[in-house]
């Protein structure tokens, strides 16, 4: 401060002291303005906010980088690192051969006639040709739609028709999944059609198929595509570098539909390089030596496509894939046999593992942290995951497909307290304020509302949606979550629930949260989801669905009991379930919309 200033302030302290001739107290303009911004290079441990708006600020630049330029300079820093492991198809790359991969690929689109700004669909689950195609579209300013490999026919058709794809990717089957005989079934012609060349009028912009596993009629196999690729198509590829902006959008990743039809959240390269920058800098990638991370969530999910994919090229870690498909056996014996030192994962997965039978028989002790993210985390299973399965740093990360999609994220050293009962600190770079959803006006710290964003990590807009991007915008461009949240002074954020999961009894407002966090310190429960069900009395009535731990017996009673004297008396669940699994998505988050469905008609509501 300079010496007037401090000269000013001296006089300011003097003259609003009793019997110095003061009428009124002054002070500096300065002192009377809240405070907002929070240095988030390490936990703040001052507090700092005076109002529920916080600002992240960091020493650390934004990136002004496209995907792959960034892949190019790790490249040739680690160019002999592992990048990727694949455990169940065996594949191994380093950076340098992944970057070839990534390079002949990104030739071969161009060779197979896709421009600058097409869509491209990638459908499949974990598998290496994913995460290919992931770099190799944003090196040919191809547009990756991130397409659910759970999708349907009528889903399917809705998602290519919405962002007009001209191509998609994806393996001839996985399980139960038909993926050949389903885009058969979208283009009748596709069996007689030249590779390239397909029409059809149910996807009128669909001309291109590859297939990652096999060679089909009217289609591409993944050898033609990695071959297509000439010296003229590579010189091509060069030009294409020079007209890319890191504002292009690069990726149109679909909501997971939790609450509705999804809606493809158009992203840039800049909104992904640099929340992938700064999920890396928050986990302490940059000074942590050999990171190996076992990535089980599904890349066509934001959480494994950024936190995942784009983490692995700016910061030159080893992501290591246990399976195709979910499997928590598979998470712990690649955690084990990679010698993996982070782990990623949604509480469900968490849940899976801890209730793994065997648990105790694998040795995961060179796993020091993680991420819990996608979806709430009952404060009661992060005690567990940290103390049975002694990840210690274990930490939490929030945030939404519309947001690149981390806002909130902890510190590996948070203490239990922040590591249980928040979604972590403000990330660098962004905005957050809590605001009374009625009057839009910022409340204050500590008290509830609508969880709002701005920044560098908004999406551009829901793909040619302009209502329902309005929709989910103020018009001073923040981002509204439809969470509800409230904020701390140290820039921390707890998340009670979410708006459209409210349920409103008798006029009393419930946030399901709540009730899950109590119920999961029940010691016979393994899992719980609290759902409002149909009263004609109170309107909505509250429903616990309630999955047992291995071997255990309970009653309903026995659970309503336990909340008696714990919980208000209009938070106890009026109606309890005991269910074997819960509708999920791909991502594993619970599907509340046809869990409601499910338990209505099996009450008979």
């Amino acid at each position: 401060m300079s010496p007037k200033i401090l000269a000013a302030v001296r006089t300011a302290v003097l003259l609003s002291k009793p019997g110095r001739g003061a009428h009124r107290a002054w002070t500096p303009i300065l002192a009377a303005q809240p405070n907002c911004a929070i240095h988030v290079d390490g936990p703040p441990n001052v507090p700092t906010l005076t109002t529920s708006y916080a600002h992240g600020v960091s020493s650390e630049s934004l990136q002004s980088l496209t995907v792959g330029k960034a892949l190019r300079l790790t490249t040739e820093r680690y160019p002999d690192r592992e990048a990727v492991v694949f455990v169940q198809s065996g594949i191994r790359k380093t950076f340098a051969q992944f970057q070839n991969d990534v390079d002949q690929a990104a030739a071969g689109l161009v060779a197979l006639g896709l421009k600058k700004g097409d869509r491209l669909g990638m459908w499949g689950p974990n598998t290496y040709e994913w995460v290919v195609i992931q770099y190799a579209t944003a090196k040919a300013g191809i547009i990756m739609v991130s397409v659910n490999p759970a999708y349907q026919l009528q889903e399917l058709e809705y998602a290519l028709r919405k962002v007009q794809c001209k191509a998609i990717v994806c393996p001839t089957q996985f399980k139960t999944q038909k993926y050949c005989d389903m885009l058969r079934q979208l283009c009748p012609g596709m069996d007689t059609a030249s590779p390239g060349g397909i029409k059809s009028s149910r996807l009128p912009d669909l001309s291109t198929v590859i297939l990652t596993d096999s060679k089909q009629p009217g289609t591409f196999s993944w050898t033609d595509l990695m071959e297509a690729g000439s010296s003229d198509h590579f010189n091509q590829l060069q030009d294409i570098q020079k007209t890319l902006s890191f504002d292009d959008p690069i990726n149109i990743q679909f909501t997971s539909g939790t609450t509705g039809s999804p809606k493809g959240a158009a992203l840039s390269h800049h909104n992904i390089v640099n929340n992938a920058y700064f999920i890396g800098l928050r986990m302490g990638y940059q000074w942590r030596k050999n990171v190996r991370v076992c990535v089980p969530v599904p890349l066509y999910h934001c959480f494994g496509s950024v936190g995942g994919g784009i983490v692995m090229g700016l910061h030159g870690i080893t992501m290591v894939f246990p399976s195709s498909g979910y499997d928590g056996r598979a998470n712990l014996e690649a955690m084990q046999n990679e010698k993996c030192t982070f782990v990623y994962g949604t509480p469900t997965m968490y849940i899976d593992m801890l209730g793994q039978p065997d648990l105790a028989k694998f040795d995961i002790s060179s796993v020091q942290t993680g991420i819990v993210a996608g979806s709430p985390c009952p404060p009661e299973v992060m005690r567990k995951v940290i103390k049975v399965m002694g990840i210690k740093e274990l930490t939490i990360g929030y945030g939404t497909t519309e947001n690149s999609p981390v806002t909130f994220c902890g510190f590996p050293v948070d203490n239990l307290e922040r590591k249980t009962e928040t979604v972590g600190c403000i990330v660098p770079h962004t905005e957050a304020k809590v605001v009374n959803p009625t009057t839009g006006f910022t409340v204050p710290l500590g008290t509830q509302g609508e969880l709002l964003i701005r920044g560098y990590c908004v999406m551009l807009e829901y793909w040619q949606d302009e209502a329902k991007t309005r929709e989910c915008f103020t018009k001073d461009r923040w981002y509204k979550t439809g969470d509800i949240a409230t904020l701390d002074e140290f820039g921390y954020c707890k998340i009670v629930g979410r708006i459209k999961d409210m349920v409103i009894r008798g006029g009393e407002n419930i946030y399901p949260a709540e009730i899950e966090q109590f119920l999961h310190t029940h010691p016979k429960i393994q899992e719980a989801q609290v759902i409002g069900v149909k009263d004609e009395r109170m309107g909505e009535e509250v429903c616990a669905c309630i999955k047992l731990k291995a071997g255990q017996e309970c009653t309903a009673e026995e659970i309503k009991n336990y909340c008696k004297g714990q919980i208000s008396h209009y938070k106890i669940p009026r109606y309890i379930t005991f269910v074997e699994s819960y509708p999920l998505t791909v991502s594993g988050k619970i599907q509340k919309h046809k869990l409601r469905e499910q338990t209505e008609k099996q009450l008979g509501l």
